[in-house]
């Protein structure tokens, strides 16, 4: 049986760098997922074989040895040393008359299968090991940004825990190990990668590691000033409006961001957003003409002239 080439089953050629091979994964992924094509077994052995691919082509110790040695380079026990030992001394041998006969008698192929220690049919990988799974989790966003622990169910494996690390973001991938397919013969599991899908929030977005808020205020309390309540992703915190603050002013609550590695958080921005009364009877109509001579020294617009 043909090898597969990994780089011709995402479609991607032998250069790609690494944005390219993960959109490609992605792409395909999207297609041929089995919870998109229920009882197609064609399409499920698509997906395990482009699964497969981006394992190795996204790891750049899997891709160099799949590069110099194929499926062979990536079995359990596999000695790169002494395969290119062997192979250095095969080329001598074959150009050697008097070592021709017996370097002819010896495959490459069948000693790399030895090598592997687990079992190569010519031109096929059988290894004992299980194969890596690969899956998707939602996650909400205060989990994701607060490196959580999660409880999930992924492809019958009911109350498994993730931790999600510091850092984490939408696309982000975590490393399961022995929670991939089953060996064979009492082979080792393999391992699952689950990628991160992040729920948006309401009102809170990030930036790295610091998250911002745009956070509504009434008139009175930009002009005079005011302490108030505003949420966080541990709670309420307090927080104080300085007097004369202007629209689109932000306040830091140091600490109050997402988990970072080492065990600290990151801030939490707030943006002034002032926002009228829903005043009726022409009572905004009479406090706006009052305001009207404050502005009759200053052009509010004059940094915005001449730049067109």
């Amino acid at each position: 049986m043909e090898e597969t080439d990994l780089y011709a089953a995402l479609g991607v050629p032998r250069d790609a760098d690494e944005d390219q091979i993960r959109k490609a994964y992605r792409k395909l992924a999207r297609r041929y997922h089995p919870d998109v094509n229920p009882n197609d077994k064609k399409a499920e052995e698509r997906f395990k074989e482009i699964s497969f691919a981006y394992d190795v082509l996204s790891d750049p110790e899997k891709r160099a040895r799949y590069d110099e040695f194929g499926t062979q380079g990536l079995a359990p026990g596999f000695d790169p040393e002494q395969a290119r030992a062997y192979r250095r001394w095969s080329e001598g041998a074959r150009r050697s008359p008097e070592h021709e006969e017996f370097a002819e008698a010896i495959d490459l192929e069948d000693l790399l299968s030895r090598l592997g220690g687990s079992g190569f049919a010519r031109g096929q990988w059988r290894t004992r090991s299980g194969r890596d799974a690969h899956a998707e989790i939602e996650v909400d966003f205060a989990d994701a940004a607060l490196a959580r622990e999660v409880r999930v169910q992924i492809e019958g494996r009911s109350g498994l825990r993730v931790r999600v690390p510091a850092g984490a973001h939408d696309g982000t991938r975590i490393r399961l190990a022995g929670q991939g397919e089953p060996g064979a013969e009492g082979g080792a599991a393999g391992d699952l990668y689950v990628t991160l899908r992040v729920r948006p929030h309401p009102f809170f977005t990030r930036d790295g590691d610091d998250l911002a808020l745009q956070l509504p205020v009434t008139i009175p309390e930009l002009v005079l000033g005011a302490e108030i309540e505003v949420p966080t992703l541990d709670g309420t915190a307090s927080v104080r409006i300085p007097p004369h603050s202007k629209a689109g002013q932000r306040l830091r609550l140091r600490g109050k961001g997402a988990a970072r590695r080492g065990g600290e958080r990151g801030d939490l921005y707030l943006r002034l957003a002032p926002e009228l009364p829903d005043a009726t009877g022409g009572e905004l109509d009479e406090i706006a003409k009052r305001m009207e001579p404050l502005y009759a020294d200053r052009d509010v617009r004059a940094r915005l002239k001449g730049k067109a």
